[in-house]
């Protein structure tokens, strides 16, 4: 087996030249090429019986791909929309493969053949104003990670970072004096800052002198000072939601996730009546586009459309069948 068609070294100078090199590609684009490779080698390594070190790449051909995403939304019960993106970082190793080993052109073919899987775009989710609060009213301030807690929650609802923004800001990303705001780097290295209102100031600029656990510590920290995983900021919001359902029953049939209070942001920035070219400038969205799902989930907008047209007036009737057998079909 030629170094030109071993798996393991594309795969290595794919991650070295092409993420790192020369896209540098973020640090959570990477992770999450990662895993999609790492879930990929073990799904191979049970299938063919070969260690992932000693792969060709024509060990990967587009069939095993294509029951690598079935066996993980089968086994793992991952969404449609989770399988393209793992798809997504299949394709984009392959492209690349494309020019380290074109003798191999057929094959890459196939894989980049693999379409990604259509799944029904539903309304996104947010909570009311209601559900906020009670949400912010669940941690217990009397102790060090419940005021860690409100802050976190509070600057996501007020600002609408994603979750990796969040656990990625440091101290000196705060200003708490004249024009208040967070800096951080969100998709595609893009910096933004972000205005922060009295409250959350207030309430930030008192977390901000909590006493160091570790030092050049993140602003929001876990328990010993480092960073807060993904899973962690997870587990402390569906602990809070559970403590809010008390206080507030209709978040019992919500899904809350950190996106969701990103979606809140905007509905309400929205419902104030901001642009859609502001909302998207303020989430750090890449085109204006994708800001209108936000337009499609609000209701009350809708609803004060139809409430400046003239409606078409209508009677209402009632079906009666012609012929008794028709009655009878027509009440099965």
């Amino acid at each position: 087996m030629s170094g030109q068609s071993s798996f393991g070294v594309l795969l290595e100078r794919f991650f070295t030249q092409r993420l790192m090199q020369q896209r540098r590609a973020s640090a959570h684009t990477i992770a999450s090429y990662r895993d999609t490779f790492k879930m990929l080698l073990q799904f191979v390594h049970q299938r063919l019986r070969k260690a992932p070190s000693a792969l060709a790449l024509d060990d990967i051909d587009a069939p095993l791909v294509m029951a690598f995403l079935d066996e993980m939304e089968r086994a793992r019960g991952i969404t449609a929309r989770t399988r393209n993106l793992r798809l997504t970082a299949v394709h984009s190793f392959f492209r690349f493969a494309a020019f380290e080993a074109p003798t191999h052109a057929a094959q890459i073919q196939r894989v980049l053949a693999i379409p990604a899987k259509r799944f029904t775009r539903a309304l996104v989710p947010f909570l009311s104003r209601q559900e906020v609060d009670a949400l912010l009213a669940a941690p217990d301030q009397q102790n060090w990670s419940g005021r860690r807690d409100h802050a976190l929650l509070l600057l996501a609802v007020q600002t609408g970072l994603r979750l990796s923004e969040l656990t990625s800001l440091r101290h000196e990303d705060l200003q708490v004096g004249a024009g208040a705001h967070v800096r951080v780097i969100g998709k595609g290295r893009k910096e933004r800052c972000t205005p922060l209102s009295k409250n959350t100031r207030a309430v930030l600029a008192v977390w901000a002198r909590e006493p160091l656990r570790a030092e050049n510590q993140p602003l929001f920290p876990n328990a010993r000072g480092g960073r807060l995983s993904p899973h962690g900021v997870h587990y402390l919001l569906n602990k809070y939601v559970a403590m809010a359902t008390v206080q507030c029953p209709s978040l019992k049939n919500k899904r809350v996730s950190p996106h969701v209070l990103r979606h809140t942001t905007a509905m309400d920035l929205l419902q104030e009546g901001v642009e859609q070219s502001m909302i998207a400038l303020w989430l750090g969205h890449e085109s204006v586009e994708t800001t209108q799902i936000y337009l499609e989930a609000n209701l009350g907008m809708k609803q004060a459309i139809l409430d400046k047209t003239t409606p078409p007036e209508g009677t209402p009737g009632r079906y009666r069948p012609d012929d008794r057998l028709l009655a009878f079909l027509k009440g099965l």
